[in-house]
């Protein structure tokens, strides 16, 4: 890489950070359909989220990115909770393979085989839809609730998030008012028990 391509890479991560810190909006992506329709299906699609979490959150000199907060454990819990949001969870994998899709046609490769340059490139090339941005709003969404959320729920590993924003956590934590909870005969948790994550 020459320092053009690094001083380019440099300059994105850091107004990716300022934007994620600022609490902005989402970016946008485009998600053509192919003329016959139908968008095949990623058979795996966790490599290709991971990916792009990691392009949306990356890792700084002192700052966790997408990997660190443990952003893509965090998504397949909400993925796979069964009170989730059915569309919403279905979206976000439709969205896998409409991305995988474009990067088929333009690349003729996956979106987990492109360079950073050309992942941006993707992302950007399509801003403007209704569709995609949604789509990376959903992602970017779930990306600060891993960034933000108590440990428990997945995300946040020993509180990294929280180190790096010099947040000190509410109390009780989750862990203590489960407890506190459990051994009361207040119905107040309700049916679903007092850690029941809402979507």
């Amino acid at each position: 890489m020459d320092n053009g391509d690094l001083a380019t890479r440099h300059r994105l991560l850091a107004t990716r950070r300022a934007f994620l810190i600022a609490g902005a909006g989402g970016l946008a992506a485009l998600f053509a359909v192919p003329a016959g329709g139908a968008i095949p299906r990623v058979a795996n699609p966790w490599p290709v989220l991971a990916a792009a979490q990691e392009h949306l959150f990356p890792a700084e000199p002192g700052a966790p990115g997408a990997r660190e907060i443990r952003a893509l454990g965090y998504l397949q819990g909400v993925l796979s909770d069964p009170a989730g949001d059915r569309e919403e969870q279905d979206f976000i994998l439709k969205g896998v393979d409409w991305l995988e899709g474009l990067c088929r046609q333009r690349h003729r490769a996956s979106f987990i085989d492109l360079d950073p340059l050309r992942r941006e490139g993707v992302l950007r090339q399509v801003a403007g839809t209704e569709k995609g941005e949604n789509w990376l709003a959903t992602l970017l969404l779930y990306l600060c609730e891993a960034l933000l959320c108590d440990p428990v729920y997945g995300g946040n590993p020993d509180g990294v998030g929280w180190a790096w924003l010099r947040h000190q956590p509410g109390y009780p934590r989750p862990g203590t008012l489960k407890c506190a909870i459990s051994t009361s005969a207040s119905s107040a948790a309700g049916p679903e028990g007092p850690l029941r994550r809402k979507s």
